[in-house]
């Protein structure tokens, strides 16, 4: 189960849970959607087995080391770079998100929003990877039972066929863009839950982190396949916002769309809790600082950027993420051929 929880805390972030990931690599493609999100579901589950099989294999409980079995040294190291450059980032997009929360939907200073996300992850850590593994454990099903159970009531209980026949407007049969936002999308998600999922070969068996990361990734994929539902019923209202899911969620009522805005911050709260332990682990590791003193430099050093707009940061970051994920993941899968050939 703690290999379950940590795939789904660490990929259904801000992103997911706002309905904007969705949108934006599947609904807007129309019923080329569908199978690309078809195509992420599996994927989510082929790749949590391949990482845990590895990670047990070459006895690897943290993700430098896991780089340096994949490249070589230098790149390696490049990659390292990159990717904690990310992480560190990515722990500002998830305060920046806190804050457009508490000023757009609650009419409470954005500061607010900043300051209480970055309180709360800095209590959940204060233990380390423990901090980490509990947290996940206790937010992580809240945030999907209360995710799963709207979801399911916009897919199934809301009628809206024109929705649907707008839908199959959207389709461009010669145009393969589907596909390769189905891979960039499970390339930048991944490689963040790779960060966490490695970190679990040290208190699992084989057999247990191997099945918890693919029960976790065919969840996830399930998840995504009833997200695209849920706002294929809106469609083409939600193109027009920045956090669709409010506007799908507040068709039913009010006081669902302020639940939703709790399983949205939820959300936002495990992403950054993920980022934050995997940026401070790595840099507390090489610099030899205390990981708490590590843990406060971080997150106040996050924060300045934090200030900026949530959505101009996740349009100038994810991309590029994405790209870098896609050599994780090619190289993930050289590996694990290696392994099998050996």
């Amino acid at each position: 189960m703690y290999v379950i929880f940590g795939y789904l805390g660490a990929v259904v972030g801000a992103g997911f849970v706002s309905g904007q990931e969705v949108v934006q690599f599947f609904v807007q493609y129309g019923r080329l959607g569908w199978w690309g999100a078809i195509i992420a579901a599996l994927l989510f589950a082929l790749l949590g087995g391949i990482l845990m099989q590895i990670a047990h294999h070459h006895n690897i409980s943290n993700y430098q080391d896991l780089l340096k079995l994949l490249f070589t040294s230098k790149f390696a190291n490049i990659i390292e770079l990159l990717l904690a450059g990310f992480l560190f980032l990515g722990i500002s997009i998830m305060l920046s998100a806190s804050g457009a929360i508490f000023i757009e939907h609650l009419n409470l200073p954005k500061f607010a929003g900043i300051l209480i996300m970055c309180t709360v992850v800095f209590i959940a850590l204060l233990s380390g990877k423990s901090g980490l593994v509990a947290s996940y454990n206790y937010l992580v099903p809240l945030k999907i039972i209360m995710l799963i159970s709207i979801n399911l009531y916009l897919a199934f209980g809301v009628k809206n066929q024109s929705g649907l026949n707008y839908m199959a407007m959207l389709d461009k049969p010669n145009d393969f863009r589907w596909l390769a936002a189905a891979v960039l999308y499970i390339a930048y998600n991944f490689t963040l839950a790779m960060v966490v999922l490695v970190e679990y070969q040290s208190i699992t068996t084989k057999r247990q982190s191997i099945r918890g990361a693919i029960i976790g990734g065919a969840f996830l994929g399930g998840m995504v396949l009833l997200n695209f539902w849920a706002l294929a019923k809106s469609i083409p209202q939600i193109f027009a916002y920045e956090i669709p899911m409010l506007f799908a969620t507040g068709k039913i009522s009010l006081s669902v769309k302020y639940c939703y805005l709790l399983v949205l911050w939820l959300g936002i709260l495990t992403t950054a809790i993920a980022n934050t332990y995997g940026f401070t682990q790595r840099v507390s590791k090489y610099s030899g600082i205390n990981f708490k003193i590590m843990l406060c430099i971080s997150l106040g050093a996050a924060l300045p950027i934090s200030w900026q707009s949530f959505s101009d940061l996740v349009g100038l970051v994810y991309p590029v993420f994405g790209i870098v994920g896609t050599i994780i993941i090619s190289a993930l899968i050289y590996q694990h051929i290696k392994d099998i050939a050996l």
